[in-house]
């Protein structure tokens, strides 16, 4: 089964543990800073209420923490309802396709377990009302509430965004003290979490230890020392730049949503970009040296021959940016996809889409579908899961951000945009809704 919204969704499995007692939350407390700094510097904490999802202007926002400091936002979705319950969750980790973990740690011996999805209802029940944490991938891809959370984070490239992950924990869940690589924000979306980090380097301290603990099957960081503490409530939410690191338990079965950002590490972009670099090369490009000098000696690879190496290396180096553009779009909208669009077997002519749109049909886009675009000499690139597609920008801007086409769109596309638009929809990348806008289909 492939993708749903929530009027679709899948066997709620019995995840509630048995009751415990609602805990008494501590006043948020900062830990005492190793050192004190004389410098006045962005807060580490901040009141959304008045302001969600930032408590701050987005480029304020951008320029004072992105990627450098992190930022607990209270009340960064006041009265926020979580977008889907435990039982859902559950549900979710029993279907094909839908990456899912369950990971637990036994104190007394200090020993942690973890195991991979699809599961079984049964698997549930017999838990623990302790100690565990169900993490699944991808939700976003799966269930439109959850989806639909996206829109607040419209201050970043969309492009960027990798996926909105969900973890349920019962009481004291965690999955250890670590690290990521990447961004993420930490939505608290039922129950309570205490989060502790170590800004170490946001407060210009030392760079804190990043070893990992060894014959552990999850990442975890050998010496962890924070410098902050609190407990998130739902609509609570903290920020985290890469390489901060960080500690959830739950204080009660809670729900926690975390938005990830996309970061393709150097090695990763490099090999592709070496794939296409590559891809039609010309062999009559080669190493040469008609400046050869007798060699004082013959078993030397002196510094001229390395000039020549880097000379020939840089013969078939990307010189043309839009060739370089399209390969980054390419790349990016297939990097870390959930699964792979194909066509359901359906699509209809032209002719016969453009009437049903006409009477009141909607194209919605496949959640796994990824899109993105930039501009070229000529006009304009849109990328969708790897696919390139020239386009006017006009055109390219609006089908990137639409997630669904209705007659009203349609009608703004240019002949170009509409065929285009066509051709995504024969390849999978949209369902007709003739009739339910809210009905599900498969991949």
């Amino acid at each position: 089964m492939g993708p749903h919204r929530a009027a679709g969704r899948p066997v709620r499995a019995r995840l509630v543990p048995a009751p415990v007692p609602r805990p008494r939350l501590r006043r948020d407390r900062h830990m005492t800073p190793r050192t004190k700094k004389t410098s006045i510097e962005p807060p580490f904490e901040i009141d959304a209420a008045r302001l969600p999802p930032l408590g701050m202007d987005p480029a304020a926002f951008l320029r004072d923490y992105w990627h450098k400091r992190p930022l607990l936002i209270r009340n960064a979705f006041p009265g926020l309802q979580a977008p889907l319950q435990p039982e859902d969750l559950a549900g979710l980790a029993c279907e094909e396709g839908v990456l899912a973990r369950l990971i637990s740690h036994d104190r007394a011996s200090g020993a942690w377990n973890v195991r991979h999805g699809p599961f079984a209802e049964e698997d549930f029940p017999g838990l623990p009302d302790h100690d565990w944490t169900l993490l699944v991938q991808d939700v976003d891809k799966w269930d439109a509430d959850v989806a639909a959370l996206l829109a607040q984070f419209r201050f970043l490239p969309r492009w960027r965004i990798d996926d909105v992950m969900v973890s349920f924990a019962a009481t004291g869940g965690s999955v250890g003290a670590h690290v990521d690589h990447y961004d993420v924000f930490l939505l608290q979306a039922q129950g309570h979490r205490r989060w502790q980090i170590d800004a170490s380097v946001a407060m210009g301290q030392a760079a804190p230890d990043l070893d990992f603990q060894d014959e552990v099957p999850i990442k975890l960081l050998r010496k962890f020392d924070p410098t902050h503490d609190w407990v998130l409530g739902p609509g609570d939410m903290l920020y985290l730049p890469p390489l901060v690191p960080h500690h959830g338990v739950a204080e009660d079965a809670c729900l926690t949503c975390s938005i990830g950002m996309r970061a393709p590490a150097a090695s990763e972009l490099m090999g592709d970009w070496l794939d296409e670099v590559l891809l039609g090369a010309d062999e009559s490009v080669r190493y040469h040296d008609e400046d050869l000098l007798v060699p004082a000696d013959p078993n030397e690879i002196d510094v001229d021959a390395m000039n020549r190496v880097v000379e020939a290396l840089n013969a078939i180096r990307m010189n043309d940016p839009d060739r370089l553009g399209d390969w980054f779009g390419r790349f990016i909208t297939t990097y870390r996809a959930a699964g792979e669009v194909m066509p359901r077997g359906d699509e209809r002519p032209r002719i016969e889409l453009e009437w049903d749109l006409t009477r009141g049909a909607v194209l919605q886009r496949h959640p796994w579908s990824r899109m993105a675009w930039r501009r070229t000499r000529d006009d304009a690139s849109l990328f969708c899961s790897g696919r390139a597609l020239p386009l006017p920008v006009a055109d390219a801007r609006l089908l990137a951000d639409a997630q669904a086409l209705d007659g009203a769109l349609w009608s703004q596309l240019s002949p170009d945009g509409r065929e285009a638009a066509h051709a995504l929809y024969q390849a999978g990348h949209y369902a007709l809704l003739v009739e339910d806008p809210d009905a599900d289909y498969d991949a």
